[in-house]
């Protein structure tokens, strides 16, 4: 049979990552086919039936404006039939800035909630039963105080500290090589992440104490850098625990993983696969673990990101349903779905609810989530999974030799390799060598913006004008209640300890339950550990 558009001389495919396509897979392609679910190395997903046994968690991100605004809308998820919540948090809590510091102006409430104590972290939750519902929180430089006040909350509503539930990212090396939400240097961030591993391992035994963060995809890492990028922060975080002292198998089970899904289906199903394999193997060669738990990846991901266009965003729901059926072959356990209008703004209520269902169509209206590893077997799976795999590992052996995850961020080389990355994909995009549907495709397509079109009619989300201005009210009612004293004895305890070595997530709770604000926790932990000063040259 003639083929349509025979290959010209030289042409060659490629996944993202640069793995080559041939034209056809068959038995000849695949290594060896691995062993089933549930077994080592878990390729095939880390339980044997898979989501015959737990559907993965529904968590659709949310947060925005006031507290009570984003528990109006977490209540309005959970009425839809998501499983779990996911609580962003504003650029300015991420900084360790209060909402009335003059560095936060123009952000309250912006990408997330604003939370500046206790009395916030309450009223996000008021009349949700926390002893019920897991929680994922987004928050990595100032993950120790919004953790204490997560467990404050949970405990005056009458939850034991063993029924709490949930994870904090607390990811503080992927803010230093891509998104940029860091504070204090690499050493002491370092120890905080780490305290907080500590600490939860001994507290809070349903709590997550870290999800490790891919954010290096958005920014502009391939799906093989991400992966390895990703582990080798991993492995710096389970080095920093055994040389705390803290016995792997105590506290692996408890470590998770966050990653960025794109369209590029058949890769990203392998990239899960592959990650799994090698973490596992790491963690049982590189660090001696033993229990099954402490070797099988537990993953979380995002739908959507930087794979949602401005351009034609009603496209962006094509986008994240494929997105979703990948994580689902590739057998995650917990999903976020962005919003289709998420490249304008926060989701409106419609279109957070509209993600919600893409997860929801994809769980019961398919048979994917009826068997495990439906793809398995698959001679282009496996095989691009072994791809996957071995570049994948070879980035991670060359970052080793150059000394770990921290100096190849000291000396800039993952941000450098990060920036080329973006460039040579926008480049890609704006000359048409990487199809984008409504933004470069059909070819000829003029620009969005010489369109003269309507953005598909999307009606974003508004935002408040007056949070603002009600966060700095309700920060001067609170100065004005509190016991001040407490606080200042508090803080000065914080910094005493923090020029030690001992763990710092008693004091920080102890300042935290005295209605010491973020800002002011953050300010004392700057004033010993000193902030972080990013490479100037690459």
């Amino acid at each position: 049979m003639k083929r349509e558009r025979p290959e010209a001389d030289g042409e060659t495919f490629a996944t993202r990552s640069g793995l080559p396509l041939e034209p056809c897979y068959g038995p000849e392609s695949v290594r060896s086919p691995p062993p089933p679910p549930g077994a080592f190395p878990f390729t095939r997903g880390i339980h044997p039936t898979m989501y015959r046994g737990k559907p993965w968690t529904m968590r659709q991100y949310a947060g925005f404006g006031t507290p009570a605004e984003t528990n109006e809308r977490f209540r309005y998820l959970l009425a839809q039939g998501q499983t779990g919540l996911s609580l962003a948090l504003d650029l300015p809590t991420q900084l360790g800035l209060d909402s009335d510091d003059p560095e936060a102006e123009g952000e309250v409430g912006k990408v997330g909630v604003a939370i500046d104590s206790l009395d916030d972290m309450e009223a996000v939750f008021e009349g949700i039963p926390l002893g019920q519902v897991s929680t994922s929180m987004t928050i990595n430089a100032t993950a120790s105080i919004l953790l204490a006040m997560y467990e404050a909350a949970a405990t005056r509503q009458g939850v034991p500290p063993e029924r709490i539930a949930g994870t904090v990212q607390n990811d503080l090396l992927k803010e230093f090589g891509a998104r940029g939400a860091w504070i204090f240097p690499i050493d002491p961030s370092m120890r905080l992440a780490v305290d907080v591993i500590e600490d939860c391992v001994g507290r809070l035994p349903r709590f997550n104490p870290i999800s490790v963060a891919s954010h290096y995809r958005d920014a502009g890492a391939s799906p093989a850098e991400e992966l390895a990028y990703t582990l080798a922060a991993g492995t710096t975080y389970v080095r920093a625990c055994l040389d705390r002292g803290i016995p792997v198998d105590r506290f692996a089970p408890r470590l998770s993983f966050f990653f960025y899904t794109y369209t590029n289906f058949f890769e990203e199903v392998a990239k899960y696969r592959a990650g799994r394999r090698l973490w596992a193997t790491l963690m049982r060669d590189r660090f001696g673990a033993k229990e099954p738990q402490s070797l099988a990846m537990r993953i979380a991901c995002v739908c959507g990101g930087h794979s949602l266009t401005r351009a034609e965003p009603l496209g962006n729901v094509a986008r994240t349903t494929l997105e979703t059926l990948a994580v689902a072959c590739a057998g995650v356990q917990s999903v976020f779905t962005a919003a289709h209008d998420e490249a304008f703004a926060i989701p409106t209520e419609l279109s957070a609810r509209t993600a919600l269902r893409v997860q929801q169509i994809v769980a019961q209206e398919t048979e994917v989530a009826k068997v495990a590893d439906p793809l398995g077997g698959s001679y282009f799976v496996e095989a691009l999974t072994d791809a996957m795999e071995d570049r994948g590992r070879e980035i991670l052996d060359e970052l080793e030799a150059r000394g770990g995850m921290v100096e190849c961020l000291r000396s800039g080389l993952v941000q450098q390799r990060i920036a080329r990355g973006a460039y040579e994909q926008q480049r890609a995009i704006e000359s048409g060598a990487q199809p984008l549907v409504g933004v470069n495709y059909p070819p000829g397509l003029p620009p969005a913006g010489a369109r003269g079109e309507e953005p598909d009619g999307i009606a974003t989300q508004r935002l408040s004008r007056t949070a603002a201005m009600e966060k700095a009210k309700a920060l001067a009612r609170l100065r004005r209640g509190r016991d001040a004293g407490r606080v200042e004895l508090s803080l000065f305890r914080l910094a005493d300890e923090a020029r030690g070595t001992q763990n710092l997530m008693a004091p920080i709770r102890e300042a935290v339950l005295a209605y010491a604000t973020v800002g002011e926790i953050a300010r004392t932990l700057r004033q010993v550990f000193g902030i972080y000063q990013p490479p100037t040259a690459f």
